[in-house]
């Protein structure tokens, strides 16, 4: 993802904008006595005859700034859930907090004042005015808030721009594309200047190469205006990327919720499990979540006797050389260092090589399989300040990417992702290449 995330800032942690409290939805006549049954511990088909358990006991916090998806299947409760945050939907039990103030059970004027200034609400079918302007359509809220026509209008005509609309002010939606209308919609939700957004299945009804570009964008947007977003899905794959944190939702019940790399990496169970298996796991995983402490590494000052040593004793055929704070200078071989001890050489800097492939800690798997095999060294993870923080050998890589053991003997199982090069793994599993890459 692009632009800063709300959770990199420890400021947010403890800053609450959405509070969700043991809240149960049931409908029926009998919706109450199910709540109570169900609160006892009684299952959702146990409870059918007295009504239908949409929502069961769902608890969680948003921080101010993040993106918090709730994912699942049809039927899982997701839709009925983001309803109640905002009062459409009366809750049987529980509680809804936005900024500290209870949002169920309040009176319908104080719902509606809340509504105004607190929550806005993007929703699947765009829900435009059909008869009103792109413009008025993207002012409605300031209106209904009673802000004065022409800063209304002033007001939307820069949200517009930021959501890439110039020049479709004055067209009426039925003169829009899908993605277009959708983009209204979002535009409409941001003016009217709400901290927290909630969005219902937002996307889906757009083509694929127009919804990737709308989560994109909203991501943009998020980045610039740090809006609390509650984020509906049934797309795992849009969910790992927009979520700072998901909360996996079945039969009515939260099942977890944590980072998009908790929920692929560490399931709560196995339906989590099979909801993941087919995501795309480059696109997930960054270098910090596979990389290893850098033990093939040593000091400028070390020598090339020092150097063989460690390579010896670590069984290692490459080291990273490391100059003052930590910082990588490059690598050096054991073909050099071992031509350098024959010659009675005492110094490494001739001897290191400084095309040592780096990254970032947030880099995406996805760009590093040709990066590690064009340079044949493992790669530096470093942080901002040049200090390295660990390494990724190219056959940890290659392992994380098929999510196997890094034993050797299991590497021509691998089933890799399509995201990469299958090329440029035959040439990696090449015997003396696994030696070289530990």
């Amino acid at each position: 993802m692009s632009g800063p995330r709300a959770t990199d800032d420890p400021s947010v942690v403890d800053d609450i904008a959405v509070r969700v409290e043991h809240l149960t939805k049931v409908f029926g006549r009998r919706g109450r006595e199910a709540a109570e049954r169900l609160a006892q511990g009684a299952t959702r088909d146990e409870v059918a005859k007295l009504g239908t358990a949409a929502v069961i006991d769902a608890s969680f916090e948003v921080r101010r700034g993040e993106i918090f998806v709730v994912m699942g299947l049809s039927g899982s409760g997701k839709s009925t859930l983001i309803r109640m945050l905002n009062g459409l939907l009366d809750a049987t039990a529980g509680s809804v907090e936005i900024d500290g103030e209870r949002v169920t059970g309040i009176e319908p004027k104080r719902l509606r004042a809340v509504r105004r200034s607190q929550v806005s609400m993007v929703f699947q079918h765009f829900a435009l005015l059909p008869h009103r302007t792109v413009l008025e359509n993207v002012a409605y809220g300031l209106e209904i808030q009673g802000v004065d026509r022409a800063e209304r209008l002033r007001l939307a005509r820069d949200v517009v721009e930021r959501v890439g609309l110039s020049g479709w002010e004055q067209r009426l939606p039925s003169e829009l594309s899908g993605g277009m209308q959708q983009r209204v919609g979002i535009a409409r939700a941001l003016c009217a200047d709400t901290p927290v957004l909630l969005m219902d299945e937002a996307f889906s009804a757009l083509d694929p190469l127009i919804r990737r570009e709308m989560q994109e964008q909203l991501v943009e947007l998020q980045a610039e205006l740090g809006k609390t977003i509650v984020f509906i899905t049934h797309d795992l794959n849009e969910a790992m990327f927009l979520g700072d944190r998901i909360a996996v939702m079945r039969d009515g019940r939260i099942v977890q919720i944590g980072t998009p790399e908790d929920i692929l990496t560490d399931p709560a169970n196995d339906y989590v499990a099979q909801f993941v298996q087919d995501v795309d796991r480059t696109r997930v995983l960054t270098a910090s979540s596979v990389m290893e402490p850098p033990a093939a590494s040593v000091p400028i000052t070390v020598g090339p006797r020092g150097a063989l040593k460690i390579m010896r004793d670590l069984q290692t055929s490459t080291l990273l050389v490391l100059g003052p704070g930590r910082t990588v200078l490059g690598a050096v071989t054991d073909r050099d260092v071992l031509r350098a001890v024959q010659r009675g050489t005492r110094d490494l800097t001739d001897l290191v090589d400084a095309e040592v492939p780096r990254v970032g800690p947030d880099a995406s798997l996805a760009d590093l399989p040709e990066l590690a095999i064009t340079s044949g060294l493992p790669i530096a993870v470093v942080g901002d300040d040049g200090r390295l923080q660990g390494v990724i050998p190219r056959v940890l890589l290659l392992a994380a990417l098929g999510n196997v053991s890094t034993n050797t003997s299991e590497l021509n199982v691998i089933d890799l992702p399509p995201a990469v090069d299958s090329a440029l793994v035959t040439q990696t599993l090449d015997a003396t290449e696994v030696r070289d890459a530990r």
